[in-house]
């Protein structure tokens, strides 16, 4: 019994071995595989497409391009005339406020001529009334003018309702 107990253990020994030979045989040639990959590694440098795929690329980027660039456009359009009606009603203001301030600087100028003109009458009123006349020309003049600034004034203001009142449409 003991024999075919003693061909088992040196078949199984025999097989043993055999499997270690097999197993650092497959080791040595895979070790060697990460140089093998890289060196049958093909690399392509240059990748040739056919037209009709380049222009259908093509075409796909502008579609998805166009709508972005048109509405960035819109934006700045609105923007830039946000801006520009701004810059009107700056302007609009600036020639109203200037209007205001040579109106209130005449005023004061025909305010203290009014003043001395009383007396400038008592002392011109023994002088004649060529003085008178001049004097009423002159006052004239100055009402002319305060008028004409208030007409202005009031067609600035009236130019600044139109556009706030288009600005308002354009909004809604």
């Amino acid at each position: 019994m003991a024999n075919p107990l003693a061909d088992c253990v040196s078949s199984l020994r025999s097989s043993n071995h055999l499997l270690a030979n097999s197993i650092s045989i497959l080791d040595s040639g895979v070790n060697d595989f990460p140089r093998l990959a890289k060196v049958l590694q093909t690399t392509k440098h240059f990748e040739l497409l056919p037209s009709s795929t380049l222009s259908a690329a093509q075409s796909r980027l502008l579609s998805s391009l166009i709508p972005e660039f048109n509405a960035l456009l819109s934006r700045v359009e609105t923007h830039l005339d946000r801006l520009e009606r701004r810059e009107q009603a700056l302007i609009a203001r600036c020639e109203l406020l200037e209007g205001r301030l040579s109106m209130s600087g005449e005023d004061a100028e025909t305010m203290g001529m009014g003043g001395s003109s009383a007396t400038g009458r008592k002392s011109l009123a023994g002088a004649g009334d060529g003085s008178r006349e001049a004097l009423r020309l002159k006052q004239a003049r100055a009402k002319k003018e305060r008028l004409g600034y208030a007409v202005e004034r009031l067609s600035l203001q009236a130019q600044q309702r139109e556009r706030q009142l288009r600005k308002s449409v354009a909004a809604q």
